[in-house]
């Protein structure tokens, strides 16, 4: 405790140890007068009230609601004080009388009007926030602790008092009573406050210096009489402002945080008033006399027990209900452990139970594994609420079709299946139903789908994992033949499949060791072959197979996104090895370098900042890099489109790579912010001869004729691809092409190769190109026309 309150409890404690060594002075050798007895209440009083006067004046980490508490106690105990005070006045002005005389009527009102404050108090303080049935059961339980202290205090108190051989004045017993009210009260409220402003143990101290000082007085008056008065006056009911005392330094240790209040409600609160009410059942039962007293005792037990009742009913109902809640969240959440979210289907967990408790059995058992083709579109295109509602649709289609034959399950993403516990469903024959449904618009949307299905009926012995694995091997096999179908897993499918799988393993450990190697295909001017710029093409040196082409390994780094990876390494090389260049051979040697750029890498967030800091790091400027992009790849959404213009706004020229073979129209062109038209080598493919095929020469003529007059007309550059002879070249010049690639033109070469070729390039014609300018503001964009 604090110094000051420390001061207080010390003063009020050696005034009762001062009023008891008076009493035994007094008992023993009749020191003084017996009015003097009167006195001791009041100083301590005084002392008290000056202790609860400082808590409330010292604002400092005192609750709003903590002050208004211990006003209404400052109010309480001064209002005794007083009514105390007159007390000995009167009594020490009447010292003859001081046995006999009973205490003013104005001096038991005071004390009775501070009983009530602290009733007013104690019942201002919130209680543990409640509602509904927790509510009553509340008020029930407080009721019945009232009720039980009231009765044990009544008859082993009060009641004594009203029989007794000297019964005490009326004015005492009604103090007596209301100690005992404040005490009963005060047992009902306190047990159910939780922690708040107001610290628990100083309410309870400030109860019971009411009631226990009250309850030492009626023991004292019945056995003592009139005698009492002294030891009551000069011991017992100092005691009073001592507690009271107490009760404001414990509230200071609790404003402190020295005493955390725990806030245990009152649980065995109604239990412990019912062992109370006991008692006089108890006595009567050994033979105490059925007097009047002991009625109103019976009477309140047996108001306690019938609301003890009620209470138990009421808790009967609430824990029925509680169980039943539990019940129903248990089902819920088992629910939902085993349910998608989105669609309500099964979900992988519940799938691989069923499928484990179907392989225990001798039934057939068989499994198709659905997965939409091409579902990302959807999402990158019309946004994910719209996916979700497909995903829905679907789900109710697969419920439909696979009716209550087969368990629909959704495994994750756009990925479903059904298992097939019933021999009486063929399983092919579903599959064609769901493709058949799928070929008809559905959603809220009117959309078209098309899904994948692989089959795996389970052989004796099969497990989980191998069913499953067997399934996923066949749906794989269905989309590397043209999606939109099912296939039926066979034996000696896997080994094929898995393999193309492992490869996306393989390719992240070669992306760790340093495996991929980055080589430039020439793009020259097809007049003179004089070399403008590269394409940068990345080659695999796997350290078993050798040198891996790219056919083989960027699909499987499409599909499991270590494009994104690899497609940085090959940026930056690049940007690297032409800054190189640009520093050894000067600006009008090379006047760009290009690279292919997937829909995945587009799709990525981070792709622009990547490109920024590999032209900021390399030192190559923005105009001579060249990004390449698939007419495909244009049309994935607003994300691409975003990251396009945006590096068209960086000034990086981008280029529609193999045109006429994708999405090709004039719309794309305008949307597109392409500044280069790289002609498809399907088209220049025997466009100089005429090889029996079902497209003649002058139909690919007349298409490499329209793509560079269209060109021409929107001021893109062209760029024919795959020129592998002399006769296509002279073919596309005359159509007015004036810059290809090709095997004829000049292979895929390393770093070094393409130095060389520079070099000598510089021997040849040290001085200005006589073709042309050699370069322009726009990367040598001069440099692709005549």
């Amino acid at each position: 405790m604090d110094r000051g309150t420390g001061r207080y409890v010390r003063a009020t404690a050696a005034v009762t140890a001062l009023g008891t060594v008076w009493c035994l002075a007094y008992l023993t050798v009749g020191a003084g007068s017996e009015a003097l007895s009167y006195v001791f209440v009041p100083i301590g009083g005084v002392l008290a009230t000056a202790a609860v006067l400082d808590k409330v004046r010292n604002r400092a980490g005192l609750d709003p609601v903590a002050r208004r508490f211990w006003r209404a106690v400052l109010l309480s105990v001064g209002v005794m004080t007083i009514g105390y005070a007159w007390l000995a006045v009167d009594m020490l002005t009447h010292a003859a009388e001081a046995r006999t005389r009973s205490m003013p009527i104005a001096a038991a009102g005071c004390v009775a009007a501070g009983f009530g404050f602290a009733l007013w108090a104690l019942v201002r303080v919130p209680v543990a926030p409640t509602g509904g049935v927790e509510r009553w059961r509340v008020l029930l339980d407080r009721t019945i602790a009232f009720l039980g202290s009231a009765a044990v205090l009544w008859y082993v108190g009060l009641a004594p008092m009203l029989s007794a051989r000297e019964p005490w004045s009326r004015q005492a017993t009604l103090l007596v009573g209301l100690g005992f009210l404040a005490a009963a009260g005060a047992a009902a409220k306190v047990s159910y406050i939780v922690c708040g402003p107001v610290d628990r143990l100083a309410m309870r101290l400030i109860a019971a210096s009411g009631g226990v000082p009250a309850g030492a007085v009626a023991v004292l008056a019945v056995q003592f009489g009139y005698v009492a008065t002294i030891p009551a006056q000069s011991i017992v009911m100092p005691l009073a402002p001592v507690l009271i005392t107490l009760g404001v330094a414990v509230q200071g240790r609790a404003d402190r945080g020295l005493r955390p209040d725990r806030g245990r409600k009152g649980v065995l609160l109604p239990y412990l008033a019912i062992v109370a009410v006991d008692v006089p059942l108890i006595a009567v039962a050994f033979g105490a006399p059925l007097r009047w007293p002991v009625r109103v005792a019976l009477i309140a037990t047996v108001a306690v027990t019938a609301l003890v009742t009620v209470r138990q009913y009421v808790a009967s109902r609430e824990n029925a209900r509680l169980l039943r809640n539990t019940r129903e969240q248990e089902e819920r959440l088992q629910y939902e452990v085993s349910h998608d979210g989105l669609t309500g289907l099964a979900n992988r967990a519940l799938f691989r139970d069923r499928l484990a408790a179907a392989l225990t059995t001798t039934g057939p058992t068989a499994v198709l594994l659905v997965d939409l083709d091409d579902f990302k579109v959807v999402n990158d295109l019309l946004g994910h609420g719209v996916g979700d509602r497909l995903l829905l649709s679907v789900a109710r289609l697969l419920q439909t079709e696979a009716g209550a034959a087969g368990l629909p399950v959704r495994v994750g993403g756009d990925e479903f299946a059904v298992l097939l516990t019933d021999g009486g469903t063929d399983p092919e024959e579903l599959a064609g139903r769901l493709l058949t449904a799928l070929t008809r618009p559905i959603s809220e949307h009117r959309l078209l789908v098309q899904a994948s299905i692989g089959i795996a009926v389970a052989a004796p012995g099969a497990t989980v994992d191998s069913v499953l694995l067997n399934a996923d091997v066949a749906m794989y096999t269905a989309k590397e033949r043209g999606k939109a179908g099912f296939v039926r897993y066979a034996d000696g499918m896997r080994e094929p499949v898995l393999a193309h799988m492992q490869l996306g393993g393989e390719l992240r450990r070669a992306l760790e060791n340093d495996e991929f190697r980055v080589v430039y295909q020439p793009i020259v001017r097809l007049d003179d072959g004089r070399l403008i710029g590269v394409e940068a093409l990345v080659r695999w040196h796997h350290p078993v197979r050798g040198v891996v082409g790219p056919a083989e390994f960027i699909p499987a780094a499409e599909r499991t996104g270590l494009i994104v990876p690899l497609g940085r390494f090959v940026l930056r090389e690049t940007c690297g090895q032409a800054s190189a260049w640009l520093a050894e051979f000067g600006p009008e040697a090379l006047a760009e370098a290009g690279l292919n750029v997937s829909a995945r890498q587009l799709h990525d967030p981070d792709f622009v900042a990547e490109v920024t800091a590999a032209l900021t790091d390399s030192g190559l400027p923005c105009e001579r890099l060249v990004l390449e992009v698939t007419e495909s790849a244009v049309l994935r959404g607003q994300q691409v489109s975003r990251a396009l213009h945006e590096l068209d706004r960086m000034g990086i020229r981008l280029a529609l790579d193999d045109f006429g073979t994708g999405e090709s129209s004039l719309s794309l062109l305008r949307a597109f912010p392409a500044a280069i038209i790289k002609l498809d080598k399907s088209f220049v493919d025997g466009i100089e001869i005429d090889d029996g095929g079902p497209v003649t020469p002058d139909a690919r003529q007349a298409v490499a004729r329209a793509v560079i007059q269209l060109a021409g007309a929107l001021g893109l550059a062209t760029v024919a691809e795959g020129i592998e002879s002399a006769e296509q070249v002279a073919v596309l010049r005359e159509l007015g092409y004036t810059v290809g690639q090709g095997y004829f033109l000049g292979e895929p070469m390393t770093a070094d190769g393409v130095s060389r070729l520079l070099a000598v390039q510089r021997k040849a014609a040290p001085g200005p190109h006589p073709g042309g300018q050699r370069n322009s503001d726009r990367s040598g964009l001069s440099l692709y026309r005549a």
